[in-house]
């Protein structure tokens, strides 16, 4: 009786394994690393064409993670709990990211807080506003999501901003939200907003640091772009 023959992406996974005990993920290409992920939710298939798929279709690994489950679901030979695990991924990353920013200077670090932002926003089908608190170091105290909008806009309300922030002692806080459109450019409102509230906080003393937007295809931050005391 003739033995079954070894699926020839058996090896391959062994090799990639290896790859990555070795060098790390510098050592492998973008598409290999998704595609040794990929391997842990489908054990009996050949998933590197779907790995390129993805990249193709999402312009990049972060592009990848950014999406959100519904836009993964809908890529042909992804199934639910592939989607679930690059989700996972995404929501390992954020809280990781978040942990990092514990005890660090925020205005000294701004990328850190775009990273995390990123993480955290990208991904959902509406704009959503993220308060990130300060305490008189510029260090975390807390962060939350205090508003989800629509496709293209989120309110801020002064007030709920305001009373958020006192009730966690902050002295200081970033705002920041996302644009699913792709473009990070602030739009009028944003700029309005920002500046009713700029406004508002100072009356209480509380500082905006700054005001961030994330989208796939960048950031945009106010303070950066001088616009906090426009």
């Amino acid at each position: 009786m003739k033995a079954k023959e070894r699926p020839h992406y058996i090896g391959h996974r062994e090799r990639l394994r290896e790859k990555l005990r070795k060098a790390g993920g510098k050592g492998l290409h973008d598409y290999e690393l998704l595609e040794l992920l990929l391997t842990y939710a489908i054990p009996r298939r050949d998933v590197k064409p779907l790995a390129k798929d993805l990249i193709k279709n999402f312009g990049s690994l972060s592009g990848v993670l950014d999406a959100g489950q519904q836009e993964l679901e809908e890529m042909a030979g992804l199934t639910t709990t592939s989607a679930t695990l690059i989700t996972l991924v995404r929501e390992l990353g954020g809280e990781y990211l978040a942990e990092r920013m514990q005890h660090k200077d925020l205005l000294s670090s701004p990328q850190a807080v775009v990273d995390f932002a990123r993480m955290k926003l990208s991904g959902l089908p509406n704009e959503a506003l993220m308060v990130i608190y300060l305490n008189v170091k510029n260090e975390v105290i807390d962060y939350e999501t205090l508003h989800e909008g629509t496709l293209d806009r989120v309110a801020i309300y002064p007030r709920r901003v305001i009373e958020a922030a006192l009730s966690h002692h902050a002295v200081g806080l970033f705002l920041v939200h996302n644009h699913p459109s792709g473009h990070p450019e602030p739009s009028g409102d944003d700029q309005r907003l920002t500046r009713a509230l700029v406004e508002a906080t100072r009356v209480v003393d509380i500082q905006v640091l700054d005001h961030i937007i994330v989208s796939r295809d960048g950031y945009f931050s106010f303070r950066e772009e001088s616009l906090l005391n426009a």
